[in-house]
């Protein structure tokens, strides 16, 4: 393993998996403003059950000594999920929404490494640091198009009780530096997470037929 801080080799070993991710035609189509609220909700919605399932593995290692230091209930998504899909479709949102098959295929993983700690990690990585980051990029953007303002529509990317992010995010690759993981298990997780990447990016290609759906109306 390098000596660079682990948080950079992180980085560096996923870097290509993370341009590939942002190279998405339905990402693409929302940020030109080409998607009506409902396609846009149609990713919210898979971030709703993708959610579900990361907080809920977070919960469950939250006495993990490995796991523990990125147990953030600060960032839990769930309720700023709800907000966001009861502005999107109304009160009955529950009743417009379903897992796609990509979905259900990156929850099953989440759930199947939710007992081993750096697989948590990885996913929590994959998904946590992306919207801090670019995620914030996104929201601005989505307040431009759509109108949103705090209170439901993109809360999803709102951390006001986090602070500052930079220096948040910060302090999360200084956790990573810190993991007390031996040099093999510091490469499963590096597997791991290119995995989350890819499957989070099947996730946003299968949004194509929203896009394609949209365009066609």
């Amino acid at each position: 393993m390098s000596d660079s801080p682990f948080s950079e080799v992180l980085r560096n070993a996923t870097w290509s998996d993370h341009e590939s991710a942002e190279d998405d035609s339905y990402l693409k189509a929302l940020m030109a403003g080409q998607l009506s609220p409902e396609a846009y909700g149609e990713m919210v919605a898979q971030h709703y059950f993708a959610y579900l399932a990361l907080d809920g593995a977070s919960k469950a290692l939250a006495g993990d000594p490995i796991a523990a230091p990125f147990v953030f209930p600060e960032l839990y998504r769930e309720e700023a999920l709800v907000r966001d899909l009861e502005t999107i479709y109304g009160a009955g949102w529950r009743s417009r929404i379903e897992p796609s098959l990509p979905t259900l295929t990156l929850v099953a993983r989440i759930n199947q490494v939710s007992s081993r700690p750096g697989g948590y990690v990885a996913h929590h990585y994959t998904r946590y640091m992306g919207d801090l980051s670019g995620g914030q990029f996104i929201r601005m953007e989505l307040q431009k198009i759509y109108g949103y303002t705090p209170g439901g529509g993109v809360d999803f990317y709102l951390f006001d009780e986090v602070g500052s992010l930079p220096r948040f995010k910060n302090q999360y690759r200084a956790r990573l530096d810190a993991l007390p993981l031996s040099d093999a298990d510091k490469q499963r997780l590096i597997r791991e997470t290119k995995l989350a990447y890819q499957l989070n990016t099947e996730v946003l290609g299968e949004l194509g037929r929203v896009v394609r759906a949209e365009l066609a109306a």
